[in-house]
């Protein structure tokens, strides 16, 4: 799709090294907080690196591989736009990976199908806890199919992980960074990792985790949690109990991918204490200097004029099947594809307007080269050679921009300059009489714009997710403005046709029939009075298009002809 510049990029990148297994050399000791850089594929792509707070070379373990683990919801509500914000935005970074960039993503995320939380939540309906996590398990992945969000390789629960996170926490207590007490519960011995704990933040002594007063450091944080009344438990070697939050991820993380994992993301919130503490038990579990490499964050949502980040249990949210009533996926992808992946971004009406405003810029130009390379569309002579000249600096500024830690605006940004660029050109015309047509540039430019969007996860033939029985009723109604536009087309020639007496004219139509006028006039009235329903006709001189223009009622006509409209 994307031709030899992108695959040269690949091949041409440093193999610094071809081990397949591992890219961190000695697993003797536990970690210090200084990153190694690993051995292994160079993609040639660079990203920020939470663990070292700045951009790094993106290596891979395996050539064309990344292994990549995430945080799933705890499913114990609806999920939200901040959900949403952050599973597109790494969606997004996947995708440009494996499409762009050839590399294979294998992703895997866990579901935290128990939690306080959830148990909290199934007492006050009185119902099982695994009937509310199922409930919005099943809810959480129809939102993420809604929004075109490829799913991960494996999805895994916790609960039917147990058995293998009751190992993980006998080995590290067999490697002397964990203690059971009296009561049942098993916490991280901190201070067996002396100061290489707080990779993620300098203030590593601001979170102090509740549980037994036979810790020994207030900021140990429970890997296995006492049962309590009332509540699931699994049994163990330290009684009945079940998963603190933190191990889950370590050890559904290291069951499918081993010691050694390329790309670890999640939101920022969950930088500290969650991801330090993954890092803290798996490296001594794995007795390794570096678990994963890399630790990709995504910024915050939230509602414009609320410092809060958007949350459940703030009660400030906005469901994702709430939203999809007023907005669609594509609208906001391009909503979250307006910012860097790891930036704050602002929910609002008029933020997602914008958003709305550049897909329809982008429709609109592939309408209008549509018409023009079905000669439906009459402009002035093309400037070609200026056009292959901008397509070609396009693809090379957002090959550029994405590999410089997936920089989407930058990327978009490029587009829309090479839309404008087209736009220019498609002016109308009424006569193009002995004009040359440039019908292939357009051709290319709408393909690779297309393929661009189609990475993203934009569809441009929809603005909606849409099944199979809104695509029969689309194309029904597709054939119905068919053939009204032809027939109106008809009438609007019969009346702009001229009289071959030159000597009659009207005063405000030079050379028309004046009988004919009120045809004229009912043809703009038809036009104007379709707009507002989704339907937009544009004149193009003596020809017309059409357009259904989804998700845009209430559009205005923009473009009436002063020479053929009433």
């Amino acid at each position: 799709m994307w031709g030899n510049m992108v695959r040269s990029r690949i091949w041409k990148a440093k193999l610094l090294n071809t081990v397949t297994s591992r890219s961190n050399g000695s697993c003797s000791g536990v970690s210090a907080k200084k990153w190694t850089r690993p051995r292994g594929f160079d993609t040639g792509l660079k990203t920020f690196n939470s663990l070292t707070k700045q951009k790094e070379p993106l290596i891979l373990a395996r050539e064309g591989v990344a292994t990549w683990y995430s945080c799933g919801p705890t499913v114990y509500d609806h999920a939200h736009l901040g959900h949403a914000c952050s599973y597109v935005r790494f969606d997004v970074l996947q995708r440009v990976l494996s499409r762009l960039f050839g590399i294979t993503v294998i992703h895997a995320m866990v579901i935290t199908d128990i939690d306080d939380k959830i148990i909290k939540r199934s007492l006050e309906e009185n119902v099982s806890p695994t009937i509310i996590a199922r409930l919005y398990e099943d809810e959480f992945k129809k939102d993420m199919l809604s929004l075109k969000v490829i799913p991960p390789a494996v999805y895994l629960r916790v609960t039917e992980n147990v058995h293998h996170i009751v190992t993980f926490i006998e080995r590290i207590i067999k490697n002397g960074h964990a203690y059971a007490t009296q009561e049942g519960d098993v916490y991280f011995d901190i201070q067996s990792i002396g100061d290489r704990y707080g990779k993620f933040v300098g203030a590593v002594d601001s979170h102090v985790e509740a549980g037994s007063s036979n810790k020994k450091d207030l900021r140990d944080f429970a890997l296995w949690k006492q049962s309590k009344p009332q509540e699931p438990y699994w049994d163990s070697p330290w009684g009945r109990g079940r998963p603190g939050w933190h191990i889950e991820c370590s050890t559904i993380a290291s069951s499918v991918f081993g010691s050694q994992l390329d790309i670890h993301s999640g939101g920022i919130d969950l930088a500290f204490p969650h991801h330090e503490n993954e890092v803290a038990q798996s490296e001594a579990y794995h007795q390794c200097e570096q678990w994963a490499n890399y630790f990709l964050h995504s910024g915050h949502l939230h509602l414009k004029g609320n410092a809060e980040k958007m949350s459940k249990s703030l009660k400030n949210f906005i469901a994702i099947k709430d939203f999809l009533q007023f907005y669609s996926a594509n609208e906001f992808r391009m909503f979250c594809l307006l910012t860097k992946y790891r930036s704050a971004i602002d929910y609002s009406d008029s933020s997602m307007l914008e958003a709305r405003s550049s897909l329809g810029t982008i429709f609109t130009f592939f309408h209008d080269a549509q018409a023009y390379m079905k000669g439906q569309l009459q402009c002035s002579s093309v400037q070609e050679a200026f056009l292959w000249e901008r397509l070609a600096e396009t693809k090379a500024s957002v090959v550029t921009a994405l590999a410089d830690d997936f920089d989407t605006p930058r990327a978009i940004s490029a587009v829309m300059n090479l839309v404008y660029h087209g736009n220019c050109q498609l002016q109308p015309v009424s006569k193009s009489d002995g004009v040359a047509r440039s019908p292939a540039v357009f051709g290319a430019m709408t393909g690779y714009i297309r393929d661009v969007l189609d990475m993203f996860g934009i569809d441009l033939q929809h603005t909606k997710g849409q099944d199979a029985d809104v695509n029969s009723s689309s194309r029904s109604l597709e054939a119905v403005v068919e053939q009204l536009a032809n027939f109106r087309s008809e009438v609007r020639a019969f009346a702009l046709a001229c009289q071959d007496d030159p000597t009659i004219r009207t005063p405000k139509k030079p050379g028309l029939y004046p009988e004919r006028i009120p045809l004229l006039k009912a043809c703009d009235s038809l036009r104007n009075d379709l707009a507002p329903l989704g339907i937009l006709i544009k004149d193009r001189g003596a020809t017309s298009t059409w357009e259904i223009t989804q998700g845009h009622r209430g559009q205005k006509v923009q473009d009436k002809d002063p020479e053929t409209s009433s």
